[in-house]
């Protein structure tokens, strides 16, 4: 196999922006027809309008709070969901949880959550063996990564978490190409392995995800002879990036939209600023649109133009940036990252507004940031008025010139320090 999982990753941006939109507005049909949920949040909507990134930006977005209500309310998937069990036409094979708890359906689609492409660009091959150490109780991660590992000719061991010694021991004895789990176990593993004097140097590569994976610990495996490459993937979407041998950023999956906005918001935002990773899934079963899924990123701004020196040309994301759910607590009230989205949308002065809750004093106190363009004399008057009437708390008002604030997505930062 080459070292592209398929001719999709290579085709011009232009031509995959085309395709993507052609084959939107019968995934925004399908889910209004099949999924009840998205029959109410998209009532009013014709699908075949939803033809552009313009017009998709005028979805609802979902996030997974909302999607936590609804599930409570309407077993198993909240109405979201073209699946089910039983005698349904559609049926799904598998029903898994997440934290919340979630539920998220699979259904016998050969790599139903797309990491084949991810596997494929850490270097796993047809006839490979590999060590999935992915949990395969409750969650889907364990499955997400078998139902890919299969689809690609691969053999698979599902080792799941835990029990260390073992897990060195069928390496040493089963010797597998690689290695597929969180990066800390890996280490663990390692260490045990080195402690035991067992011989796991069969593992050449590893997918890793889950959690972060420093550089320092990517150059430990690399000493080691193994290549360990990052996916970013979640129960509810499957793949949404990975990372190939160029080391530029993630990837974006062929199978998937991907904005970012404005935490808050359902705003897009330039590429290079930090916003929230909000995605639509082409997957007939579970069809969500511009779901939230509340982690922070960046389009990388020459990956828009610029293709990977791997040969792939979708965009590229930075990675993980922290969590776009910023809610905190000021004097016994909630304050959202979307009320301030709402502030600044009253105000068409404010360019860009970061709230800032300290307690210099040991009292709670908000002051809202705001970067500017042609400010009338009593703006900082009037923002203060309107930060009343959103949050039900007052707030100082602070002005400054455009480019002041950092771009790192923070709408909400709580710096209160406590005895």
């Amino acid at each position: 196999m080459p070292s592209h999982f398929d001719t999709l990753e290579l085709r011009a941006p232009a031509v995959r922006e085309r395709d993507l939109f052609l084959r939107l507005p019968a995934q925004v049909a399908h889910a209004k027809a099949n999924a009840p949920a998205y029959a109410k949040l998209l009532t009013g909507v014709e699908p075949a309008s939803i033809a552009s990134r313009a017009a998709l930006a005028t979805l609802p977005v979902t996030r997974k709070s909302e999607l936590l209500e609804r599930q409570k309310a309407n077993r198993p998937f909240g109405g979201f969901a073209a699946t089910g069990w039983g005698s349904h036409v559609n049926r799904a094979q598998r029903v898994f949880a997440s934290p919340g708890p979630l539920y998220e359906p699979e259904t016998t689609r050969p790599d139903y959550w797309r990491l084949a492409r991810a596997l494929v660009a850490a270097g796993f091959r047809p006839g490979n063996l590999v060590h999935n150490t992915f949990s395969y109780h409750f969650t889907p991660a364990g499955s997400m990564v078998e139902t890919a590992a299969l689809a690609l000719g691969c053999t698979v061991f599902p080792a799941g978490i835990g029990l260390t010694e073992m897990q060195v021991q069928a390496i040493a004895e089963l010797k597998p190409d690689g290695y597929v789990g969180t990066p800390s176990f890996l280490k663990i593993i390692l260490e045990k392995a080195d402690e035991t004097g067992a011989d796991v140097s069969s593992l050449k590569k590893a997918l890793v995800s889950g959690e972060a994976f420093p550089p320092s610990l990517r150059d430990a495996l690399g000493a080691r002879g193994i290549a360990g490459y990052q996916a970013y993937a979640t129960a509810d979407l499957g793949s949404i990036a990975y990372e190939s041998e160029a080391r530029s950023g993630l990837v974006v999956d062929e199978g998937v939209i991907v904005e970012i906005v404005r935490p808050g918001t359902g705003d897009p935002v330039a590429a290079g600023e930090v916003g929230e990773v909000v995605v639509t899934t082409f997957n007939p079963d579970y069809p969500l649109l511009r779901f939230g899924t509340g982690d922070l990123s960046a389009v990388i701004p020459e990956s828009m133009t610029t293709p990977s020196s791997c040969g792939r040309t979708n965009i590229r994301l930075k990675g993980w940036l922290g969590r776009a759910d910023q809610t905190t607590k000021v004097k016994g009230m909630f304050v959202h990252p979307s009320q301030v989205a709402e502030i600044v949308r009253r105000h068409p002065a404010i360019a860009k507004a970061r709230m800032i809750v300290d307690n210099p004093d040991g009292a709670d106190r908000m002051t809202l940031h705001c970067e500017t363009r042609d400010a009338a004399p009593d703006l900082a008057t009037s923002i203060a008025g309107t930060i009343r009437e959103v949050t039900k708390l007052r707030g100082e008002v602070a002005l400054g010139e455009p480019g002041t604030l950092p771009n790192d997505g923070k709408v909400i930062d709580d710096i209160r320090r406590y005895a």
